[in-house]
């Protein structure tokens, strides 16, 4: 292995940059060159690869988003769109190509190493914590702390008012963040994509935490719940919330930005450098990923087709605390 690309793609994550700059590093002092791709697989596309060396990552460790930059490629469903991904990577003799990213990032490696010769390793980047083979992707710890952060603040008012805050954190299909705020919150309720929300019980629990003197309710709603965001389920419980005052905030975006913190950047430092390694050793479709402290490699697709949904003994205990 004399050459290798590197790319960030799909939704940005805390950590992105400092798996880029250990890929980097881990590469350089392995005498083998590394090319950083801009936008993703729009980007490789264009052919907008540029050579990196060890200083060019210099000071990006503690950075949020990605100075290679990420993009939603349409281009590259198209068969056409990654032949010229792939002629791009030929014109530069790129033979590993290493993606930081999610599932989507994955599948479109996956479907890029079975048309070319470049192999391709995953390093897990994506807040929602929603792939197989890892504990946990880079930028969920610091993406949870964001939330939290936030939580506590919301209490603070929410206690001054006696009022129930429905605060919606990110995760479309996956509760991983919800659930783990929601415990380290203190929340009275989470609702997650993972099961159904019963709104009548959601009234009842609401009602029964002040009647036992609770002076505020926090209500993690994840965005992809099957009862709609904050601000519909805010609204289907208005009704029977009656003489309780409540509030809505979305934390949206401000969950992927800032610097990651020490778990993402340890995790970035160790993964960088597993994808190195791995592509030295030949290895080809294949993610890194820590699983209980130890660096393990899965195949990319079982990545996306057998991912675990949030932890049951979790949710039993949310729900046994939430008084």
């Amino acid at each position: 292995m004399h050459r290798i690309a590197v790319l960030t793609s799909g939704g940005d994550a805390p950590g992105m940059n400092a798996a880029l700059r250990a890929v980097v590093r881990s590469a350089d002092a392995r005498g083998i060159d590394v090319y950083g791709v801009r936008s993703g697989y729009e980007g490789l596309i264009d052919g907008e690869l540029s050579p990196l060396s060890a200083r060019s990552v210099s000071s990006i460790l503690h950075l949020g988003g990605t100075m290679l930059g990420t993009a939603r490629s349409e281009r590259f469903l198209t068969v056409e769109g990654r032949q010229k991904a792939i002629s791009a990577l030929a014109a530069h003799q790129i033979e590993g190509l290493v993606v930081i990213g999610g599932d989507g990032s994955f599948r479109g490696a996956d479907v890029l190493s079975h048309e070319c010769d470049v192999a391709v390793v995953g390093v897990p980047g994506t807040i929602d914590n929603d792939l197989s083979g890892c504990d946990y992707t880079l930028g969920f710890d610091t993406a949870v702390n964001t939330a939290l952060d936030a939580i506590d603040r919301i209490r603070d008012t929410a206690a001054s008012h006696k009022r129930a805050f429905f605060i919606e954190v990110m995760g479309r299909s996956s509760g991983w963040i919800g659930l783990h705020s929601a415990i380290a919150g203190g929340a009275t309720d989470v609702l997650l994509p993972e099961r159904p929300t019963d709104i009548d019980e959601l009234q009842h629990r609401i009602h029964e935490a002040f009647r036992m003197g609770k002076q505020y309710c926090l209500i993690v709603v994840a965005e992809g719940d099957d009862a709609g965001g904050a601000f519909e389920v805010a609204q289907r419980c208005s009704e029977g919330l009656a003489g309780v005052s409540h509030r809505v905030t979305a934390l949206g975006h401000v969950q992927r930005g800032g610097p990651p913190l020490m778990r993402d950047r340890v995790l970035a430092a160790r993964l960088g450098d597993a994808a190195v390694t791995a592509l030295i050793d030949g290895e080809n479709r294949v993610m890194v990923g820590e699983v209980h402290w130890e660096v393990v490699r899965t195949p990319l697709e079982h990545t996306w087709t057998a991912v675990d949904p949030p932890n049951r003994e979790l949710m039993e205990l949310m729900d046994r605390l939430a008084r």
